[in-house]
Protein backbone atom coordinates (compact mmCIF):
# COMPACT_ATOMS: atom_id res chain seq x y z
CA UNK A 1 0.00 0.00 0.00
CA UNK A 2 2.82 2.28 1.07
CA UNK A 3 5.51 2.52 -2.55
CA UNK A 4 6.55 5.75 -1.77
CA UNK A 5 2.96 7.51 -1.57
CA UNK A 6 1.99 10.75 0.28
CA UNK A 7 0.08 9.98 3.93
CA UNK A 8 -2.95 11.65 2.44
CA UNK A 9 -2.93 8.97 -0.47
CA UNK A 10 -2.46 6.03 1.71
CA UNK A 11 -5.73 6.91 4.10
CA UNK A 12 -7.76 7.35 0.70
CA UNK A 13 -6.40 4.32 -0.23
CA UNK A 14 -9.10 3.31 2.25
CA UNK A 15 -11.43 4.11 0.17
CA UNK A 16 -13.72 1.41 -2.02
CA UNK A 17 -13.13 3.56 -5.10
CA UNK A 18 -15.46 1.31 -6.99
CA UNK A 19 -18.40 1.83 -4.34
CA UNK A 20 -17.65 5.29 -4.49
CA UNK A 21 -17.95 4.94 -8.42
CA UNK A 22 -21.47 4.08 -8.01
CA UNK A 23 -22.82 6.21 -5.73
CA UNK A 24 -21.53 8.90 -8.23
CA UNK A 25 -22.90 7.18 -11.16
CA UNK A 26 -26.19 7.02 -9.11
CA UNK A 27 -26.85 10.55 -8.73
CA UNK A 28 -24.93 11.59 -12.27
CA UNK A 29 -22.21 13.29 -10.30
CA UNK A 30 -19.64 13.46 -12.76
CA UNK A 31 -22.54 14.53 -15.73
CA UNK A 32 -21.20 17.28 -17.84
CA UNK A 33 -18.33 17.59 -15.46
CA UNK A 34 -14.81 18.23 -17.33
CA UNK A 35 -12.00 18.15 -14.73
CA UNK A 36 -12.94 18.63 -10.94
CA UNK A 37 -14.53 15.17 -10.83
CA UNK A 38 -16.58 14.22 -7.83
CA UNK A 39 -13.28 11.93 -6.76
CA UNK A 40 -11.28 15.08 -6.58
CA UNK A 41 -14.08 17.06 -4.85
CA UNK A 42 -14.03 14.42 -2.54
CA UNK A 43 -10.20 14.53 -1.65
CA UNK A 44 -10.22 18.14 -1.33
CA UNK A 45 -12.91 17.94 1.26
CA UNK A 46 -11.33 15.44 2.70
CA UNK A 47 -8.03 17.62 2.64
CA UNK A 48 -9.95 20.63 4.08
CA UNK A 49 -11.11 18.46 6.74
CA UNK A 50 -8.02 16.42 8.06
CA UNK A 51 -6.11 20.03 7.89
CA UNK A 52 -8.40 21.86 9.87
CA UNK A 53 -8.97 24.52 6.55
CA UNK A 54 -11.28 27.23 7.60
CA UNK A 55 -12.36 28.86 4.64
CA UNK A 56 -12.48 28.22 0.54
CA UNK A 57 -9.86 30.82 0.20
CA UNK A 58 -7.81 28.94 2.88
CA UNK A 59 -8.31 25.44 0.94
CA UNK A 60 -7.47 27.05 -2.54
CA UNK A 61 -3.79 28.72 -0.81
CA UNK A 62 -3.10 25.58 1.13
CA UNK A 63 -3.55 23.14 -1.96
CA UNK A 64 -1.78 25.60 -4.55
CA UNK A 65 1.30 26.07 -2.37
CA UNK A 66 1.88 22.57 -3.05
CA UNK A 67 0.93 22.21 -6.52
CA UNK A 68 3.46 20.33 -7.52
CA UNK A 69 2.03 17.26 -5.33
CA UNK A 70 -1.57 17.56 -6.10
CA UNK A 71 -1.43 14.77 -8.28
CA UNK A 72 0.52 12.44 -5.79
CA UNK A 73 -2.62 13.03 -3.69
CA UNK A 74 -4.49 12.48 -6.50
CA UNK A 75 -6.24 15.79 -7.09
CA UNK A 76 -5.53 15.87 -11.28
CA UNK A 77 -7.27 19.41 -11.77
CA UNK A 78 -6.05 22.99 -11.15
CA UNK A 79 -8.25 24.00 -7.45
CA UNK A 80 -9.52 27.44 -7.07
CA UNK A 81 -12.04 28.61 -4.99
CA UNK A 82 -15.00 29.31 -7.05
CA UNK A 83 -14.03 25.38 -8.56
CA UNK A 84 -14.78 24.53 -5.01
CA UNK A 85 -17.71 26.73 -4.03
CA UNK A 86 -19.78 25.24 -7.66
CA UNK A 87 -18.92 22.02 -6.73
CA UNK A 88 -20.23 22.32 -2.69
CA UNK A 89 -23.12 23.81 -4.50
CA UNK A 90 -24.31 21.61 -7.06
CA UNK A 91 -23.09 18.14 -6.10
CA UNK A 92 -25.65 15.86 -5.03
CA UNK A 93 -24.94 15.52 -1.51
CA UNK A 94 -26.45 12.38 -1.38
CA UNK A 95 -23.83 10.87 -3.35
CA UNK A 96 -21.57 11.43 0.07
CA UNK A 97 -24.07 10.37 2.19
CA UNK A 98 -24.56 6.99 0.28
CA UNK A 99 -20.72 6.66 0.77
CA UNK A 100 -20.82 7.21 4.56
CA UNK A 101 -23.03 4.28 4.65
CA UNK A 102 -20.29 1.97 2.56
CA UNK A 103 -18.01 3.04 5.19
CA UNK A 104 -20.19 2.62 8.40
CA UNK A 105 -20.71 -1.00 6.54
CA UNK A 106 -16.49 -1.60 6.91
CA UNK A 107 -16.44 -0.43 9.74
CA UNK A 108 -18.86 -2.12 12.01
CA UNK A 109 -17.85 -5.47 11.56
CA UNK A 110 -14.03 -4.55 12.84
CA UNK A 111 -15.42 -2.73 16.01
CA UNK A 112 -18.38 -5.98 16.72
CA UNK A 113 -16.72 -7.26 19.69
CA UNK A 114 -15.73 -4.10 21.80
CA UNK A 115 -16.55 -4.07 25.22
CA UNK A 116 -19.51 -1.72 25.96
CA UNK A 117 -19.04 -2.33 29.73
CA UNK A 118 -21.87 -4.68 29.95
CA UNK A 119 -21.79 -8.48 28.48
CA UNK A 120 -25.07 -8.23 25.97
CA UNK A 121 -25.62 -10.48 22.76
CA UNK A 122 -27.51 -7.95 21.52
CA UNK A 123 -27.12 -4.52 19.27
CA UNK A 124 -27.37 -0.78 22.18
CA UNK A 125 -27.78 2.44 20.35
CA UNK A 126 -27.85 5.88 21.63
CA UNK A 127 -30.27 8.19 19.70
CA UNK A 128 -29.42 11.97 19.97
CA UNK A 129 -29.07 15.22 18.60
CA UNK A 130 -26.96 18.08 18.40
CA UNK A 131 -27.64 21.40 17.37
CA UNK A 132 -25.15 23.81 15.37
CA UNK A 133 -26.18 27.23 15.48
CA UNK A 134 -26.14 29.27 11.93
CA UNK A 135 -26.29 33.33 11.23
CA UNK A 136 -30.25 33.50 10.09
CA UNK A 137 -28.88 36.38 7.18
CA UNK A 138 -26.88 33.53 5.37
CA UNK A 139 -29.33 30.86 5.95
CA UNK A 140 -32.86 31.82 6.03
CA UNK A 141 -33.57 28.04 5.51
CA UNK A 142 -32.48 26.70 8.30
CA UNK A 143 -35.41 27.73 10.29
CA UNK A 144 -34.86 27.53 13.98
CA UNK A 145 -36.17 30.51 16.10
CA UNK A 146 -37.34 33.62 15.13
CA UNK A 147 -33.85 35.76 15.49
CA UNK A 148 -31.79 32.70 15.09
CA UNK A 149 -30.90 29.70 12.41
CA UNK A 150 -29.58 26.18 13.39
CA UNK A 151 -29.72 23.06 12.11
CA UNK A 152 -29.93 19.91 13.82
CA UNK A 153 -27.50 16.58 13.31
CA UNK A 154 -29.68 13.15 14.55
CA UNK A 155 -27.41 10.21 14.87
CA UNK A 156 -28.03 6.97 16.35
CA UNK A 157 -24.74 5.52 17.62
CA UNK A 158 -23.54 2.20 17.76
CA UNK A 159 -21.77 1.40 21.12
CA UNK A 160 -19.65 -1.05 19.74
CA UNK A 161 -17.01 1.28 18.40
CA UNK A 162 -18.34 4.25 18.49
CA UNK A 163 -19.99 4.22 15.65
CA UNK A 164 -22.69 6.42 13.87
CA UNK A 165 -24.93 3.87 11.91
CA UNK A 166 -27.92 6.54 11.45
CA UNK A 167 -27.22 10.65 10.60
CA UNK A 168 -30.31 12.86 9.89
CA UNK A 169 -29.65 16.74 9.19
CA UNK A 170 -32.65 18.98 9.66
CA UNK A 171 -34.09 22.40 9.90
CA UNK A 172 -33.38 23.35 13.88
CA UNK A 173 -37.03 23.90 14.51
CA UNK A 174 -37.58 19.99 13.66
CA UNK A 175 -38.39 18.26 17.35
CA UNK A 176 -36.30 15.06 18.13
CA UNK A 177 -38.71 12.80 18.77
CA UNK A 178 -39.95 13.08 14.87
CA UNK A 179 -37.17 11.13 13.70
CA UNK A 180 -38.24 7.59 15.55
CA UNK A 181 -40.97 8.06 12.57
CA UNK A 182 -38.10 7.86 9.64
CA UNK A 183 -35.75 5.42 12.09
CA UNK A 184 -36.02 1.70 11.17
CA UNK A 185 -36.50 -0.62 14.43
CA UNK A 186 -34.12 -3.42 14.51
CA UNK A 187 -35.16 -6.45 15.99
CA UNK A 188 -33.80 -7.56 20.26
CA UNK A 189 -31.91 -3.72 19.60
CA UNK A 190 -31.66 -1.74 22.79
CA UNK A 191 -32.66 1.81 22.02
CA UNK A 192 -31.27 4.34 24.58
CA UNK A 193 -33.41 7.87 24.58
CA UNK A 194 -33.78 11.10 26.65
CA UNK A 195 -37.24 12.43 27.20
CA UNK A 196 -37.19 14.54 24.33
CA UNK A 197 -37.88 11.82 22.76
CA UNK A 198 -41.17 10.06 24.68
CA UNK A 199 -44.16 9.68 22.63
CA UNK A 200 -45.58 6.71 23.55
CA UNK A 201 -47.40 5.86 20.16
CA UNK A 202 -44.00 5.68 18.84
CA UNK A 203 -42.18 4.38 21.87
CA UNK A 204 -45.02 1.62 21.58
CA UNK A 205 -43.70 1.14 17.68
CA UNK A 206 -40.93 0.02 19.12
CA UNK A 207 -42.33 -2.37 21.36
CA UNK A 208 -43.95 -3.99 18.71
CA UNK A 209 -41.25 -4.20 16.55
CA UNK A 210 -39.66 -6.41 19.05
CA UNK A 211 -36.85 -3.78 20.42
CA UNK A 212 -36.14 -2.16 23.49
CA UNK A 213 -35.98 1.11 25.13
CA UNK A 214 -34.43 2.52 27.89
CA UNK A 215 -35.15 6.30 28.72
CA UNK A 216 -36.16 8.48 32.12
CA UNK A 217 -39.76 9.28 33.08
CA UNK A 218 -40.87 12.55 32.90
CA UNK A 219 -42.17 13.57 36.39
CA UNK A 220 -46.10 14.20 35.57
CA UNK A 221 -45.94 10.51 34.43
CA UNK A 222 -49.22 9.00 35.49
CA UNK A 223 -49.67 5.20 36.33
CA UNK A 224 -50.30 2.66 38.31
CA UNK A 225 -48.21 -0.57 40.13
CA UNK A 226 -49.20 -3.96 38.76
CA UNK A 227 -45.73 -5.62 40.43
CA UNK A 228 -42.71 -5.13 41.62
CA UNK A 229 -39.08 -6.92 42.34
CA UNK A 230 -37.20 -6.67 45.40
CA UNK A 231 -33.97 -5.04 44.89
CA UNK A 232 -30.78 -4.61 46.70
CA UNK A 233 -30.75 -1.18 48.07
CA UNK A 234 -26.79 -0.83 48.66
CA UNK A 235 -26.14 -0.29 44.79
CA UNK A 236 -28.20 2.46 44.35
CA UNK A 237 -31.26 0.86 43.60
CA UNK A 238 -34.72 2.08 45.20
CA UNK A 239 -37.60 0.06 43.35
CA UNK A 240 -38.08 -2.14 39.85
CA UNK A 241 -41.91 -2.01 39.33
CA UNK A 242 -43.89 -3.42 36.56
CA UNK A 243 -46.44 -0.13 35.84
CA UNK A 244 -49.39 0.98 32.98
CA UNK A 245 -49.87 4.01 31.85
CA UNK A 246 -53.12 5.22 33.60
CA UNK A 247 -53.33 8.49 31.75
CA UNK A 248 -56.19 9.31 29.68
CA UNK A 249 -53.91 9.66 26.24
CA UNK A 250 -50.90 7.81 27.19
CA UNK A 251 -53.26 4.81 28.47
CA UNK A 252 -54.10 4.10 24.58
CA UNK A 253 -50.91 5.12 23.02
CA UNK A 254 -49.39 2.33 25.36
CA UNK A 255 -51.49 0.00 26.52
CA UNK A 256 -49.10 -3.18 27.20
CA UNK A 257 -46.80 -3.13 30.69
CA UNK A 258 -43.84 -0.95 31.13
CA UNK A 259 -41.20 -1.32 33.61
CA UNK A 260 -40.58 1.42 36.21
CA UNK A 261 -36.87 1.45 37.72
CA UNK A 262 -35.69 3.79 40.77
CA UNK A 263 -32.14 4.56 40.80
CA UNK A 264 -30.46 6.87 43.60
CA UNK A 265 -27.08 8.56 42.19
CA UNK A 266 -25.20 8.65 45.74
CA UNK A 267 -22.45 10.71 44.54
CA UNK A 268 -24.52 13.46 42.21
CA UNK A 269 -27.53 13.36 45.30
CA UNK A 270 -29.89 12.36 42.05
CA UNK A 271 -32.91 10.20 41.99
CA UNK A 272 -33.19 8.65 38.97
CA UNK A 273 -36.46 7.18 37.42
CA UNK A 274 -36.10 5.16 34.39
CA UNK A 275 -38.63 3.63 31.79
CA UNK A 276 -37.89 0.25 29.80
CA UNK A 277 -39.81 -2.47 28.35
CA UNK A 278 -37.40 -4.50 28.65
CA UNK A 279 -38.15 -7.19 31.84
CA UNK A 280 -35.42 -9.07 31.07
CA UNK A 281 -32.12 -7.14 32.05
CA UNK A 282 -31.08 -6.82 35.75
CA UNK A 283 -32.29 -3.10 36.98
CA UNK A 284 -28.90 -2.14 37.57
CA UNK A 285 -27.37 -3.40 34.18
CA UNK A 286 -30.82 -0.84 32.92
CA UNK A 287 -28.97 1.98 34.84
CA UNK A 288 -25.59 1.48 33.79
CA UNK A 289 -26.90 1.06 29.84
CA UNK A 290 -28.38 3.91 30.41
CA UNK A 291 -25.04 5.75 31.72
CA UNK A 292 -23.41 4.83 28.44
CA UNK A 293 -25.79 6.92 26.37
CA UNK A 294 -23.35 9.50 27.22
CA UNK A 295 -20.97 8.11 24.27
CA UNK A 296 -23.21 10.17 22.01
CA UNK A 297 -22.99 13.51 23.56
CA UNK A 298 -18.81 12.63 23.54
CA UNK A 299 -19.57 12.01 19.86
CA UNK A 300 -21.40 15.22 19.15
CA UNK A 301 -18.43 16.89 20.98
CA UNK A 302 -15.65 15.52 19.56
CA UNK A 303 -16.65 16.24 15.70
CA UNK A 304 -17.68 19.46 16.94
CA UNK A 305 -14.24 20.22 18.22
CA UNK A 306 -11.77 18.07 15.77
CA UNK A 307 -14.08 18.64 12.18
CA UNK A 308 -15.08 21.23 10.08
CA UNK A 309 -18.81 21.10 10.75
CA UNK A 310 -19.43 24.43 12.98
CA UNK A 311 -18.48 26.94 10.36
CA UNK A 312 -18.94 26.25 6.69
CA UNK A 313 -17.71 26.76 3.18
CA UNK A 314 -20.66 27.53 1.71
CA UNK A 315 -24.31 29.16 2.75
CA UNK A 316 -26.67 26.46 0.45
CA UNK A 317 -28.62 23.41 1.65
CA UNK A 318 -26.52 21.35 -0.12
CA UNK A 319 -23.29 22.85 0.85
CA UNK A 320 -23.95 21.80 4.48
CA UNK A 321 -24.44 18.51 3.98
CA UNK A 322 -21.54 17.97 1.49
CA UNK A 323 -19.38 19.36 3.88
CA UNK A 324 -21.32 17.72 7.18
CA UNK A 325 -21.36 14.21 4.99
CA UNK A 326 -17.30 14.55 3.98
CA UNK A 327 -16.78 14.93 7.87
CA UNK A 328 -18.56 11.96 8.88
CA UNK A 329 -17.04 10.09 6.01
CA UNK A 330 -13.35 11.17 7.18
CA UNK A 331 -14.36 10.11 11.10
CA UNK A 332 -14.93 6.62 9.39
CA UNK A 333 -12.30 6.50 7.72
CA UNK A 334 -9.89 7.93 10.38
CA UNK A 335 -11.41 4.73 12.75
CA UNK A 336 -11.07 2.26 9.91
CA UNK A 337 -7.59 2.76 9.80
CA UNK A 338 -7.46 2.94 13.54
CA UNK A 339 -8.18 -1.30 13.67
CA UNK A 340 -6.41 -2.02 10.25
CA UNK A 341 -3.17 -1.22 11.66
CA UNK A 342 -4.45 -1.75 15.21
CA UNK A 343 -3.29 1.65 16.48
CA UNK A 344 -3.22 1.99 19.85
CA UNK A 345 -3.74 5.95 20.24
CA UNK A 346 -6.69 7.53 20.69
CA UNK A 347 -8.54 9.21 17.58
CA UNK A 348 -7.67 12.85 18.54
CA UNK A 349 -3.68 11.68 18.38
CA UNK A 350 -4.58 9.60 15.26
CA UNK A 351 -5.77 12.62 13.42
CA UNK A 352 -3.28 15.24 15.10
CA UNK A 353 -0.04 13.02 13.57
CA UNK A 354 -1.81 12.64 10.08
CA UNK A 355 -2.93 16.49 9.89
CA UNK A 356 0.83 17.52 10.30
CA UNK A 357 2.17 14.68 7.86
CA UNK A 358 -0.27 14.85 5.04
CA UNK A 359 2.52 15.74 2.93
CA UNK A 360 4.98 13.49 4.11
CA UNK A 361 6.21 9.90 2.13
CA UNK A 362 6.13 7.59 4.78
CA UNK A 363 4.03 4.67 5.81
CA UNK A 364 1.66 5.54 8.11
CA UNK A 365 2.58 3.28 10.90
CA UNK A 366 6.19 5.09 10.53
CA UNK A 367 4.38 8.48 11.38
CA UNK A 368 3.54 6.60 14.39
CA UNK A 369 6.50 4.40 15.45
CA UNK A 370 7.43 7.63 17.95
CA UNK A 371 4.40 9.10 18.66
CA UNK A 372 3.62 9.53 22.07
CA UNK A 373 -0.63 9.43 23.52
CA UNK A 374 -1.68 13.45 23.29
CA UNK A 375 -3.42 14.26 26.57
CA UNK A 376 -6.34 16.33 25.48
CA UNK A 377 -8.62 18.01 27.90
CA UNK A 378 -12.05 17.99 26.70
CA UNK A 379 -13.60 19.19 30.01
CA UNK A 380 -15.62 16.26 30.26
CA UNK A 381 -17.98 15.80 32.96
CA UNK A 382 -18.51 12.64 34.98
CA UNK A 383 -20.68 9.97 33.22
CA UNK A 384 -23.53 10.01 35.60
CA UNK A 385 -23.95 14.21 34.81
CA UNK A 386 -25.94 12.89 32.08
CA UNK A 387 -28.78 12.23 34.05
CA UNK A 388 -29.26 15.47 34.81
CA UNK A 389 -30.42 16.32 30.73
Amino acid sequence: MYNKKTIFSQIMDFMPIHEFNKCVKKYEGNYRVRSFTCRSHFYVMAFAQLTYRESLRDIEASLNAFHNKLYHLGIRSKISKSTIADANDKRDWRIYADFAQILIKIARPLYKDDDIGIDLDQMVYALDSSTIDLCLTLFPWAKFRKKKAAIKLHTLLDLHGNIPVFISITEGKIQDVNILDILIPEQNAIYLIDRGYIDFSRLYNLTQNNSYFITRAKSNLNYRVLDYQPVDKTSGLRCDQTICLTGINTSKKYPERLRRIHYYDKENKKKLIFLTNNFILPALSIAKLYKSRWQVELFFKWIKQHLRIKSFYGTSVNAVKVQIWTAICIYLLIIIIKRKFKLTHNIYTILQVLSVSIFEKTPILEAFSNVDELKHNDNLCKQLNLFEL
